[in-house]
């Protein structure tokens, strides 16, 4: 009997957190190349390759939306060439705004080093090396999550990657990416994952505690139309808070916009998903709907 009460209120709990928009919404984040900070110098490019070893391992996760800043300048080109009429339209790629990440994940990389000891070189072909040693190798990274509206600093952290190897172990020395196979089976290669894995665990547990915000695209006979849908974990039945924004502020001595008064207008129930938009039902409204409302979980 106890079981079977377990097993109703389960199904009861699956139902709420489902119709109520509780269910984990991918928030849209952009991952900044990291800085160099270790004084470990033969790998030029290590900040940016860090970087985006960490916007692969966030992908990965399938907890996020992650937009590609370093390709930036790129699309925007493509976009102001295809403009210029240079380009038959149909093949053309359209002029339009940059999707905006709702957090930027910048940082830098302050101890990257390896110590070995004993064995001699060993067998080496291409850098990589075979030999009888042991070794330790100590990654240290300091993550930032950065408020993309006003720039403020919402919470940095220090996450660390150790690897010990003895016997027959694989170095390497020379020019190497941090993405290579070869490199991941060192014992920095190793410390390096698992300062990613760590720095994966603490964004998306800040990132938890961070409102998820969507937008009206349109409002259609009687149709809310959010630019949200599978690719952000909206579901069919999902309640979502419409809020209409108020005035934005701005500090008089900086400049800088400190955030909105925002305040409920209504209520929506998502009733057609598609990959990148979804279609609501009105539910309540106390001022009409409008295009750029606010749309947020309840629980938030």
């Amino acid at each position: 009997m106890k079981g079977k009460a377990l097993g109703v209120f389960f199904l009861i709990f699956c139902m709420v957190f489902n119709v109520y928009g509780l269910s984990a919404m991918k928030k849209t984040v952009a991952v900044i190349d990291f800085s160099n900070d270790s004084g470990y110098n033969s790998l030029p490019n290590l900040g940016r390759d860090f970087s985006m070893q960490l916007s692969d391992a966030l992908i990965q996760s399938g907890k996020f939306i992650v937009l590609s800043r370093k390709s930036l300048n790129t699309v925007m080109a493509e976009q102001d060439l295809a403009n210029s009429n240079r380009f038959a339209k149909a093949h053309a790629a359209r002029l339009g705004k940059i999707i905006p990440a709702q957090i930027l994940i910048k940082g830098k990389i302050t101890e990257f080093e390896e110590n070995t000891s004993g064995g001699g070189q060993g067998l080496s072909i291409h850098g990589f090396s075979l030999s009888a040693r042991k070794s330790s190798a100590h990654v240290a990274v300091i993550i930032q999550l950065v408020d993309s509206t006003t720039g403020e600093i919402i919470d940095s952290k220090r996450v660390e990657g150790n690897a010990n190897a003895s016997g027959f172990s694989l170095g390497y020395s020379g020019s190497f990416s941090l993405g290579t196979s070869n490199f991941k089976k060192t014992p920095l290669g190793k410390a390096v994952q698992m300062a990613i894995d760590r720095a994966v665990v603490y964004i998306a547990d800040k990132m938890s505690h961070i409102p998820w915000k969507g937008r009206v695209v349109l409002v259609k006979n009687n149709q809310v139309y959010i630019n949200a849908g599978r690719n952000t974990g909206v579901q069919s039945g999902n309640i979502f808070f419409v809020l209409r924004e108020g005035e934005v502020l701005v500090d008089p001595d900086t400049g800088m916009e400190l955030g909105r008064e925002s305040k409920k207008i209504g209520e929506i129930q998502v009733t057609e998903v598609q990959d990148k938009f979804s279609k609501a039902k009105i539910i309540s409204a106390s001022e009409g709907i409008q295009k750029d409302d606010l749309v947020t979980q309840p629980n938030t």
